[in-house]
């Protein structure tokens, strides 16, 4: 008999303590405990890369998943290699506050602020 379960693929995208503890207090904010945490890119911005990163409820055919201490991260089929190595980290100082995203894999860097949405 083979076996012919099939496993999801998964990513390199690393999620820190502090950015799954963030997204575990929204999730429970809203009552959800169905949606999974999406990171996406497309071209463009001055890093040459525009980060999305929202709630979800879809799988998509092709997405790497991976968990993160209850809190399921999905990156689709096009934006893995461009993503991998990347780290969200989640920041709450004076100086910065909110998700970050860490891609040695950008072209460059940016400190205009507008390449994540």
């Amino acid at each position: 008999m083979t076996d012919t379960t099939q496993v999801a693929p998964t990513h390199e995208v690393l999620l820190t303590d502090a950015a799954a503890e963030k997204a575990k207090a929204l999730l429970a904010q809203e009552g959800r405990d169905d949606l999974m945490l999406r990171i996406a890119v497309q071209p463009g911005g001055c890093s040459g890369l525009i980060y999305q990163l929202f709630f979800d409820e879809r799988v998509l055919d092709g997405d790497a998943r991976r968990d993160f201490d209850g809190i399921t991260v999905v990156v689709d089929k096009m934006s893995a290699p461009y993503l991998a190595g990347a780290t969200i980290d989640y920041y709450d100082t004076i100086e910065r506050q909110g998700f970050t995203i860490d891609n040695p894999n950008a072209q460059g860097s940016c400190a205009c602020g507008q390449s994540f949405h």
